[in-house]
């Protein structure tokens, strides 16, 4: 006979489910410590090799000895490598003075984070750059490694817009925000050929990736979101919600060469947002149409022309030009580089 479950008091789920966010809240800062703890023990073993190689020949031969000795000293401890030592050496030589280290965001980051930024860039103040937004967004490995593939920090921003113009004070600050251009859309598994039902059908289907290549704390309000004016009905290809900034952000899709004509659309969808939509407390509504492609010139003075705060991005399907691609370094050509023996 099964046992008989007591009766509970009342407040027993509400209490129970407090006690896990607290149990929860103390793994992750459990976690957050160790880490840390990992990268500056990494940082200490990579400056005392930086230290003994500008004094002796320590080169791969040492190392590898190194790493078998430490491996055999510390068994229950991942991460003792030959190549992992070379990486730690390399982390030491980037952070190169104590007191930078302990102000940067590296260990707040984990070691595979902190591998990525040693690995794909070679700026010490792009590494700086992607790992301060990695911390700040809490970027996962994958998307780390998508934003520096995708060269973010070219993009951020770049897009043509009037916000600053509509909106003195915060629009700066709102671009940086919203404003990409392009726009890499190679998640969603198109051709160039595709139109704009297709790419408005595949973001609606890839929502996390889209909000997060549209920029940080987005959210989706809806999809061909119906505007009735007078009795005429409009309907918003996208319409999302930037979290950070309380308003709403109007997307239109063209899939071809930007026209003015595209502008006065979507300035007009903007004013309609702003009208039916748009909550007293809420900031006023940004706009952003995303073609195909653009001239520069042309959209400048569609801009200057426009009465909404407004950005034009092209988009691209594909993340990084294959010469780029192959420009990169692989972790072996790190290593090798490194490898003093062969010196």
């Amino acid at each position: 006979m099964p046992a008989i479950e007591p009766e509970l008091p009342s407040g027993y789920a509400v209490t129970l489910e407090s006690l896990k966010a607290l149990v929860a809240s103390a793994q992750l800062r459990a976690q957050r410590v160790v880490n840390a703890a990992m990268i500056e023990l990494y940082w200490k073993i990579g400056r005392t090799i930086l230290e003994r190689q500008q004094a002796e020949p320590w080169g791969s031969n040492v190392l590898g000895r190194l790493a078998e000795d430490l491996r055999r000293e510390f068994p229950h401890m991942k991460g003792f490598s030959r190549r992992n030592l070379y990486y730690m050496r390399a982390f030491a030589e980037a952070w190169n003075a104590p007191a930078e280290f302990v102000q940067t965001v590296s260990a707040q980051i984990s070691w595979s984070h902190n591998v990525a930024l040693l690995d794909r860039l070679q700026d010490q103040k792009l590494r700086e750059w992607y790992a301060h937004r990695a911390v700040q967004h809490g970027w996962s490995l994958s998307v780390l490694e998508h934003q520096i593939a995708s060269r973010l920090h070219e993009r951020e921003g770049a897009a043509p817009n009037n916000l600053e113009a509509r909106l003195p004070g915060e629009g700066t600050a709102l671009a940086r925000e919203v404003a990409k251009d392009p726009l890499v859309l190679d998640f969603l598994g198109l051709t160039p050929e595709a139109d704009e039902a297709a790419i408005e059908q595949a973001m609606t289907l890839r929502m996390a990736q889209t909000l997060m290549e549209f920029g940080t704390g987005m959210a989706f309000v809806g999809r061909q979101v119906h505007l009735e004016v007078g009795g005429d009905d409009f309907y918003v290809d996208l319409l999302l919600y930037h979290i950070p900034t309380d308003r709403y952000v109007v997307v239109e899709l063209k899939a071809g060469k930007f026209k003015p004509e595209h502008l006065g659309q979507l300035n007009f969808y903007v004013s309609v947002v702003n009208d039916k939509i748009r909550l007293p407390r809420q900031r006023p509504a940004v706009g952003i149409l995303v073609c195909g492609s653009k001239n520069q010139h042309t959209v400048r003075y569609a801009l200057d022309g426009a009465a909404q705060p407004l950005a034009v991005a092209s988009y691209t399907y594909e993340t990084l030009p294959e010469a780029e691609q192959q420009a990169l370094p692989s972790p072996e050509a790190i290593v090798n580089a490194l490898d003093l023996d062969n010196k």
